[in-house]
């Protein structure tokens, strides 16, 4: 398979080094900074950009009816735009604001604890995530995502950075210190006791791996994807 790689940071070149490992090749590279190769020679485009170059980056690869695969978080406002843009140009589009298979099967166990709760309402929820100090964004795409699940499934439908002001409001603690690569706690709480469920994230190396078995997944094929397409759970 022939990857072409929008961002060129850090993830962009873990990717980079899981792809060849897997037998692929990186025909282009395109970065603010630096670019080389040609992106109409890739099959797949993988991004992992800074957010304000997510959409242009992504169009660029769907002008050529190439999928894209997307990491990047920061600007989902322009999701539904880029997900039209796709379907306009016959192509496909696959974003996740996390890549690690074990953060997408956390997810889902997310999910099932929320609806487990739900007509538990002596137990209020809370979120925590810790990242590196490079992260741009706060809360994080993955505890954003994280957040939705609990939506979806119990009577909170807003979460905050700030102090809650009423019981529908999930509060999210970022914390922002030294090199940690990702860390997602939810914890319901009642004055009797405490059920939390953690991921913790050891290296980006998963983050990498999942970004390449998804572009793997997405060749050859058409339409708006997740990873709950790529790993078949609902």
């Amino acid at each position: 398979m022939k990857i072409a790689l929008l961002g060129y940071g850090r993830m962009g070149k873990a990717i980079e080094q899981i792809a060849i490992d897997r037998g692929h090749n990186v025909v282009a590279k395109i970065d603010k900074l630096n670019s080389e190769g040609e992106l109409s020679d890739a099959d797949v485009a993988i991004n992992f950009s800074i957010p304000d170059a997510a959409v242009e980056n992504i169009k660029a690869a769907l002008d050529f009816k190439i999928p894209v695969v997307c990491g990047t978080t920061g600007w989902l406002d322009k999701l539904s735009q880029v997900e039209k843009y796709c379907e306009e140009q016959d192509s496909a589009f696959l974003y996740a604001s996390n890549f690690s298979i074990g953060v997408n099967l956390f997810f889902k166990l997310n999910e099932d604890l929320a609806k487990l709760m739900k007509s538990h309402k002596s137990y209020a929820a809370e979120m925590k995530e810790i990242h590196h100090i490079h992260k741009l964004d706060a809360p994080s795409g993955t505890a954003i995502t994280l957040a939705e699940g609990v939506f979806k499934e119990t009577d909170y439908n807003a979460w905050t950075i700030e102090e809650a002001k009423n019981q529908k409001t999930l509060p999210i603690v970022v914390e922002r210190t030294g090199e940690v690569p990702g860390t997602h706690a939810i914890k319901y709480k009642s004055k009797i006791d405490s059920i939390t469920i953690e991921h913790e994230a050891h290296s980006r190396e998963g983050f990498a791996l999942g970004a390449v078995v998804s572009a793997e997944w997405i060749q050859n094929k058409k339409g708006i994807f997740s990873m709950k397409d790529v790993l078949n759970i609902g």
